[in-house]
């Protein structure tokens, strides 16, 4: 089961969903029989904190082979949707949990692709390095729980027209050559 979350405010103009559809659209090329399981954390909000292990969110994701998510980089970091949905999935006992020597990830074996789009240039090369704090929070979030994520990234979306188009040509590249 592929589980598709999208979580940008900006709907159909989002760059974030349309990479999210073409990463699915690519995974079912490969598996006509993959069942996906589709949730816009913005149309369909969900509480910012639930404690405890039983919610519908995190037995999705944990029934999932394959997570694909949209996450624009808001405020230099997560969209407050996107954390909300991540708040529900963090759950100690069924996606992790603490021994003697530390946290143990126990979310695995699973894949996740993280579709990001930036409206300036955040990359590890670029001066705005420092502010980035979407890529790195999600990276060490799934590390936390024992998944090591894909990223896709296209960012400069919000320089100009051009930059946008060539941001998201470049993502819809790397997509086409992502493992089925």
């Amino acid at each position: 089961m592929i589980l598709h979350i999208d979580s940008s405010v900006t709907g159909e103009n989002s760059v974030s969903r349309q990479l999210t559809r073409a990463i699915v659209g690519r995974l079912q090329a490969s598996d006509p029989s993959a069942q996906v399981t589709y949730r816009d954390v913005v149309a369909d909000p969900l509480p910012h904190f639930v404690f405890g292990g039983e919610n519908e969110s995190v037995d999705e994701f944990l029934a999932a082979d394959t997570v694909v998510i949209g996450a624009p980089m808001y405020n230099f970091s997560v969209p407050s949707q996107l954390k909300a949905w991540i708040d529900q999935i963090l759950v100690a006992g069924r996606t992790f949990k603490y021994s003697e020597t530390g946290v143990v990830g126990l979310a695995g074996p699973k894949r996740i692709i993280i579709a990001i789009s930036r409206g300036g240039f955040y990359g590890a090369d670029t001066p705005m390095a420092a502010m980035e704090h979407l890529e790195r929070y999600l990276r060490s979030v799934f590390a936390f729980i024992g998944l090591t994520p894909e990223f896709v990234v296209a960012e400069g979306v919000q320089i100009g027209p051009d930059h946008r188009a060539a941001a998201i040509e470049s993502a819809l590249g790397h997509i086409s050559q992502l493992a089925a």
